[in-house]
Parts: structure tokens; C-alpha cells; sequence
């Protein structure tokens, strides 16, 4: 099994490229079940989980072909067409392996009239439950059963258009809602609905092939439902938390980094947290500048919240950068439970990390201490990678197959920018 391995203390100077955003793709992936025709997806990053959503489509006969990018900085191309359903099961085995697959349901509900999905399963970072998944497509006229493990769904004719208010905000249940209304008969308004970025590209691309959604970006989507989709040839965006992900690299390792392809307006709540640390983030013509000067960052107080608040996915790599913080910082963690399971790992490399419940109370040290450590999962392995580019010595990150679920060519871009990091077999 490969290891990342990590020599700390090198400045960082030059551009990253950002990849697609990894939630964006899959959603986008899963909506080609909603078209009889191809559906052609540039800047797709190369990704383990991408791999494994493709697999997952072609159990449903989904024809599917990659071409992929020459560089760092030219994502590859999909042409996914889903001509005909030959299935719509998708088994335990494939679900498991990765959660975004439960988002093949509304899909294949809406066209096919019937879907046979497991459950998820246990997720590393807390539960994260599909009921409102189901009583989203209940209130359009499913029937929804549970039996050993599975959601048996089916509709007879075309599922209704119906008002849904979620009780709290759920990107995965509104990406469920938006992709099952675009075939409903009638109106849906979506009501709480998340506002997270990738939601608004997952309607741009249904928007592109056909489907009528208005209040893009707004707590209300509204969507009238259309008798078939087309095809349509879309990009996805550009990867936010990779993005954030490299803008606090520059800012833990120290030096200029030119993100391209970054937008502001999408890592806004970072960029602040950012510049109280004593980041620089400038907007280039190509998309973000991250400046930190030879000194140690500030600490700060954080709290994760829903888009436009500042995201759980950059929690464990803003805590690593928290950890050389001059000062105290309190980072609080509201959407998962479980994802303080990066902090016994950081305490190997010498950090001064206090969980109580849901806060993390992080006082900063004067230097990291390079160790062998172990990811648990996605967003945790990176925080450790990024914690090793402050280290002294050596650092070697164990389950890097974590890392390559939702980071494309990780090493490359951070070799690519002066930092000492390689990828190693046992």
C-alpha cells in the first residue's frame, strides 16, 4: 500500500492548477441516468471515487468513455449515455465503498419508474441519514420501502410535483429533491434548501439539458418539471476545497502560491478566517493569490456551518494550521460528529489539541515534529500532509487511499510548488 511521504520546512512559490470539484462531479455524473442521450462532462478530476461512480453507472448499462487531460491543469473529459436502462440496482457492495452513490435513486426513479439502492451504511465521519432523501421523493408520489438493507422505490406513471421543506439544510437531500423534480409532472418548490456551490452546478447542467429551476443560490429552488431531458455538454467547477485546501498549504508552509481557477465568492468564509491569520489572498486573472509572510499564522475562532458558512471539509486542514498558530485557537465542528478523528494523529506530530464534545481547543506550538501517522479519512488524511509541510524531519502519511478519493494528483501539485513530498510504496 502506497504511503505519502513529507519533508517539511520548504516555502512554498508558483501556481496549483484546481482540479473539478469532486462534489459536483459525481451529482453531474449520476444525472446522465436522466437522459436518454450522451451527457459530456469536461474538467472531470481523476479520482478514485470518480472510478468507482463510472462502474456503478455501467451495472445500469450507462455506456461510459473517459478521455483524459494532457496535464495538471486540463481535466479529463466523460461522455456518459444512459440510452437505455438495463438495471437499476445498485448493491451494497458498490454503495458502501462510496456514500455519493445513493444519488443514482432519484435519477433512476424519475426516468425508469423504480429503483433498488442499499442504504449507505456507516460513514467515518458520523451518520449521515437518507430519511429525508425518501420523504423528499414520498411528498412526489414514491412508494419507498425499506427491506434488508435496501430502498425499494418505484412510481406508477410520473412522479408529482409537490412542496418540499426540509427541517434543516441537507445538500444531499436537495440534490436528491432537484434531480427527481426535473421529470415530475408539475411544479416543486424545494424549500431550506442547501446553497453549497455545487448545488447550483448541478442545476446549471440539468438547466443545460432541458430541465426549467429558478432561485439558483437561494434558500428556494423551484422547478418545473419537463417531459424528457437532453443531452448537453457541460464543465464542472472548479474543486472549492481543494482550493481552501491549498490556500492554507501556502499559509502553514509559508510563501506564494497562485491558485487557478480558484473563485472567491466560493471559499469567501476561509479567505476571512484566512486574513485574521495573517494570510494575504489577492485575486489574480486567473483566479487567487495566497501570501503568508515569514511569520506565524494568528489563531482564530471557528465555527463550521452550511454554505456560504465556513465548510466542514476544510475543518481538519484549518486545525493543522492551527496547530503552529501563535495563541489559542476554538474551532467548533456542527455537521458531523465524528470529525475530530484527525486530532490523536496531529498530537503524534506534537500538536496541543483539547477536544470536549463538539470543540476543539487548539494551542499552538512552536514546531511540528515529523512521524509516521495514519489517515482516517478523506479531508483528516489531508490535514496531515499539509501539518507535515510545517514539520521538522520527515512525515509519512499511512491510507493514502483516503487521499485519493477526492484529491487528484495531490503530490504532483505540491511538488509542483517547491514542497518535498513524494508518494512511496511500502
Amino acid at each position: 500500500m502506497d504511503r505519502i511521504r513529507i519533508r517539511g520546512g520548504r516555502r512554498l512559490s508558483g501556481e496549483i492548477p484546481l482540479s473539478g470539484a469532486k462534489n459536483a462531479a459525481l451529482k453531474l455524473m449520476a444525472a446522465s441516468l436522466l437522459t436518454a442521450e450522451p451527457l459530456t462532462l469536461a474538467n472531470m478530476p481523476r479520482l478514485a471515487d470518480v472510478r468507482a461512480m463510472g462502474e456503478l453507472l455501467r451495472t445500469f448499462g450507462v455506456a461510459v468513455t473517459v478521455m483524459l487531460g494532457a496535464g495538471l491543469g486540463e481535466g479529463d473529459v466523460m461522455r456518459l449515455q444512459a440510452g437505455t436502462i438495463t438495471s437499476a440496482y445498485a448493491s451494497y457492495d458498490m454503495v458502501r465503498k462510496m456514500r455519493a452513490s445513493f444519488q443514482v435513486l432519484a435519477p433512476l426513479l424519475a426516468r425508469h419508474g423504480e429503483a433498488k439502492v442499499s442504504l449507505p451504511g456507516g460513514c467515518a465521519i458520523g451518520a449521515r441519514p437518507v430519511d429525508l432523501h425518501l420523504k423528499a421523493l414520498e411528498a412526489m408520489g414514491a412508494k419507498v420501502d425499506l427491506a434488508d438493507g435496501y430502498v425499494l422505490a418505484s412510481t406508477s406513471g410520473r412522479l408529482k410535483g409537490a412542496r418540499i421543506e426540509f427541517p434543516f439544510v441537507s445538500v444531499g437531500a436537495t440534490e436528491t429533491a432537484l434531480m427527481a423534480a426535473t421529470l415530475a409532472d408539475g411544479e416543486t418548490v424545494i424549500g431550506n434548501a442547501a446553497r453549497e456551490p455545487e448545488i447550483a452546478d448541478l442545476a446549471h447542467c440539468l438547466i443545460a439539458m432541458g430541465a426549467k429551476i429558478s432561485g439558483l443560490g437561494t434558500p428556494q429552488l423551484v422547478v418545473q418539471g419537463v417531459d424528457t431531458l437532453h443531452g448537453a455538454d457541460y464543465a464542472v467547477m472548479s474543486d472549492r476545497i481543494e482550493a481552501g485546501t491549498y490556500a492554507i498549504a501556502a499559509a502553514i508552509a509559508g510563501g506564494e502560491v497562485e491558485l487557478v481557477g480558484a473563485r472567491r465568492d466560493s471559499i469567501a468564509a476561509l479567505i476571512s478566517v484566512l486574513e485574521t491569520a495573517g494570510a494575504s489572498v489577492v485575486d489574480s486573472e486567473r483566479g487567487l493569490v495566497v501570501r503568508m509572510r515569514e511569520k506565524l499564522p494568528s489563531a482564530v475562532i471557528v465555527t463550521t456551518a452550511p454554505f456560504p458558512g465556513f465548510p466542514t471539509d476544510l475543518q481538519a486542514q484549518l486545525m493543522a494550521l492551527m496547530c503552529v498558530a501563535e495563541g489559542t485557537s476554538v474551532i467548533k465542528e456542527t455537521i458531523f460528529e465524528n470529525r475530530f478523528m484527525h486530532v490523536p494523529e496531529l498530537a503524534r506530530l506534537g500538536a496541543d489539541i483539547k477536544v470536549t464534545g463538539d470543540v476543539a481547543v487548539v494551542r499552538g506550538v512552536e514546531k511540528l515534529q515529523g512521524a509516521p501517522v495514519m489517515a482516517t479519512d478523506l479531508r483528516a488524511s489531508v490535514s496531515l500532509v499539509l501539518a507535515g509541510l510545517a514539520a521538522e524531519g520527515e512525515t509519512l502519511v499511512n491510507r493514502v487511499y483516503h487521499l485519493d478519493r477526492g484529491f487528484d494528483r495531490l503530490e504532483q501539485k505540491l511538488s509542483g510548488v517547491g514542497a518535498d513530498i513524494a508518494r512511496i510504496g511500502e
